[in-house]
């Protein structure tokens, strides 16, 4: 058995196309850690509800199944939870930052806007 490494773009060739389906399964594993997270949230709900509660009906489990699928699904979609986001931040690199219009002052690039301690500042201190 032979085994081939083939080259792959990527993702920091720019590349659209991996861009793309990065993001998407970015997106993907969102909704999955969301439907994951519902699904254990509605075991809990069953295993404290009582006998005759609907989520005990085998039938209301089917049908709050699929709707937590598909409220994962549009949560994912809208990054709700930024898991995506912060998943592409360590995939992709960076976008351009954008510059700056000429003339502008950087203000809050330095001093204590930064995050930089009052000692940091660049100012005259009282």
């Amino acid at each position: 058995m032979e085994l081939r490494i083939t080259s792959h773009p990527s993702p920091a060739s720019g590349d659209d196309a991996v861009r793309a389906r990065t993001e998407q399964a970015a997106i993907k594993f969102e909704a999955f850690f969301v439907g994951q997270m519902l699904k254990q949230m509605r075991q809990a709900t069953q295993a404290l509800a009582g006998e005759d509660s609907p989520f005990k009906d085998r039938i209301h489990q089917d049908m709050l199944d699929i709707a937590d699928t598909q409220v994962a699904d549009a949560m994912a979609r809208q990054r709700a939870f930024g898991i995506a986001d912060v998943i592409l931040r360590q995939l992709l690199p960076p976008a351009m930052p954008v510059p700056l219009k000429s003339g502008a002052d950087p203000v809050a690039l330095s001093g204590q806007g930064a995050g930089a301690s009052p000692a940091d500042a660049t100012g005259p201190t009282p």
